[in-house]
């Protein structure tokens, strides 16, 4: 009888899971911009339990990874790519490329991104609503990538950055996101939230990579503006403006944008607005390497290479001046733009080339990103009770920041990725 009930006891109890013990010679504090040595991070499931464990606790039936000589990071955040479709193809197999191969693209640069330490990405634009579609099929485990906040169809003017011009007026092709007007942007942004996105973009100037746009010139008026910030935030989302120009820019602040991207032709005011307001700054720095350097070979027209000659060089250095005024930034890539998903870890090298300490580049990759999609408090840092999104590198970051284009070790969610 005594046999029964303790056979019975332990049938009705829950079975302890395995935990993962994980060493290293340091860890990086993202928050306080320190290192300290010797971590014993102990993950219970998707959860960290603490960083400063004890090896001597770990059961038989726990893993226990020995990562000595790295040191260890939080997971970093990419804040602005293009992940659905194959970047490679040129001229007229860009436009023949249909929805569901640019998903299966999509997977093969979800997973480039992970590799590479990637573990978070905001995706901001596709043609339609394969992103989403990317994001809940890594959320279902049906694909290996990073967790993506998506937007869907980026919102813009008739004719404007975030349109099809490609196109002569017999095939008149738009794109998803088109809508003129205070009440056709309120009615996208209903549309967006109706069909999964995680967060809005609009395009309020004119951009380097479309045809026909100036790329300081505003598109969306500031009434315009305000309508999509106003609906969006009413509905819990927040907003990203594809901005180049200066009024594009300020404007865009005025209206309540959460974040600027590229933010190239920002002048001394534009600055200003961005600290008083407290909006993110998103400059990819490291796409002009691309562009200029391969993109005539890779089929990118005359057109969109004059505009990046006109503009690198400025965004620079309003990179520059943004980082020393104590504008609040993250690390947006533009991934997609150049085809190589792995290479978005190469930006932090330009960030502190370009005005940034190391600390600010990587805190500008995981903390901040994380506190700009209203995360912090589970993602962003190593942190007991935060998700296991933890990679590491040989040496420390913090006193060599491309250190973390050569990640050796991803784990995202407890699971391990790349060992």
């Amino acid at each position: 009888m005594r046999i029964l009930l303790t056979l019975l006891f332990c049938l009705t109890c829950p079975l302890a899971l395995a935990k993962t013990f994980i060493t290293a010679d340091a860890y990086v504090d993202v928050e306080s911009g320190k290192t300290f040595e010797n971590p014993v991070v102990i993950v219970d499931g998707v959860l960290i339990e603490t960083i400063r464990g004890n090896l001597r606790d770990a059961s038989p039936d726990d893993e226990v990874i020995n990562l000595a000589g790295k040191t260890l990071m939080p997971g970093l955040f990419d804040m602005h790519v293009h992940l659905i479709g194959n970047k490679m193809l040129k001229g007229a197999a860009r436009v023949q490329e249909s929805d569901q191969v640019a998903l299966l693209a999509g997977m093969a640069n979800a997973r480039a991104m992970l590799m590479a330490g990637v573990t978070t990405v905001r995706s901001l634009g596709s043609s339609s609503y394969g992103d989403i579609a990317l994001r809940d099929g890594i959320k279902a485990g049906y694909v290996i990538g990073p967790r993506v906040f998506a937007s869907g169809p980026a919102l813009g003017i008739t004719g404007g950055h975030c349109d099809n011009n490609w196109m002569p007026r017999e095939r008149d092709i738009r794109n998803a996101g088109v809508a003129n007007g205070p009440w056709e942007v309120a009615a996208k942004v209903r549309e967006n939230i109706k069909f999964g996105s995680d967060v809005i973009k609009f395009c309020a100037t004119g951009g380097v990579m479309s045809k026909g746009t100036k790329v300081g010139v505003q598109q969306y008026t500031l009434e315009e503006m305000k309508m999509i910030v106003s609906e969006a935030h009413r509905r819990g989302l927040i907003v990203a403006a594809h901005a180049h120009g200066t009024s594009g820019i300020k404007d865009a602040i005025r209206a309540g944008v959460d974040s600027v991207e590229h933010a190239s032709y920002i002048d001394d005011e534009g600055i200003k607005l961005a600290v008083e307001n407290g909006t993110y700054l998103s400059m990819d720095i490291y796409v002009t390497e691309y562009i200029l350097g391969q993109g005539i070979a890779d089929g990118i027209p005359e057109e969109n290479i004059e505009k990046e000659r006109t503009v690198g060089n400025i965004q620079r250095e309003n990179f520059r001046k943004a980082v020393n005024a104590g504008v609040r930034m993250v690390m947006g890539t533009d991934a997609g733009v150049y085809p190589d998903f792995s290479d978005s870890p190469t930006q932090l090298s330009r960030m502190v080339e370009f005005g940034m300490t190391p600390t600010q580049a990587l805190q500008a990759a995981t903390i901040n990103a994380a506190t700009l999609l209203n995360k912090q408090e589970t993602l962003g840092s190593l942190k007991a009770g935060k998700v296991a999104d933890i990679i590491a590198v040989d040496g420390n970051p913090l006193e060599d920041i491309s250190l973390l284009e050569h990640v050796t070790f991803v784990m995202k969610e407890g699971t391990v990725y790349k060992q």
